[in-house]
């Protein structure tokens, strides 16, 4: 698992140096850079799926029936604090557009997730602490 933290936290360096080195626009000309966007918010999205529901599974904390359940209960266990589950469960929500919907996000918005980046780090120190 920890490997996984670690992934995620190449993947953060990764979509921030994208944050700070390119514009919105910059992904509508780039079909390179948007790719880029997309599979880093995927992967990093999953690493948070994988790691919620094997620490679920691990430390016995129910029968989670779908990625958010592994989220909710990592919440009601006192793993994670309910305003970042909260934000965890919607940014489940845009993997799945991502991966099922991907022609309906525009490139201004995909960029925009791009700000909410701090997530993934406040979810890997809150759960290292588990490990």
């Amino acid at each position: 698992m920890l490997e996984r933290l670690a992934q995620l936290e190449s993947n953060v360096n990764r979509l921030e140096a994208i944050e700070r080195d390119y514009k919105p626009d910059d992904l509508s000309s780039s079909n390179l850079l948007e790719w880029a966007v997309r599979y880093g918010l995927i992967e990093s999205i999953q690493i948070v799926i994988d790691t919620a529901c094997g620490l679920c599974n691990k430390n016995n904390l129910g029968s989670p029936r779908n990625y958010e359940d592994c989220l909710r209960l990592l919440q009601e266990f006192k793993y994670l604090p309910p305003e970042l589950a909260g934000t965890l469960i919607r940014i489940v929500g845009l993997r799945n557009l991502l991966i099922h919907e991907y022609v309906a996000i525009d490139n201004a918005r995909l960029y925009g997730f791009l700000s909410e980046l701090s997530v993934f780090r406040d979810y890997a120190k809150a759960i290292h602490q588990f490990l």
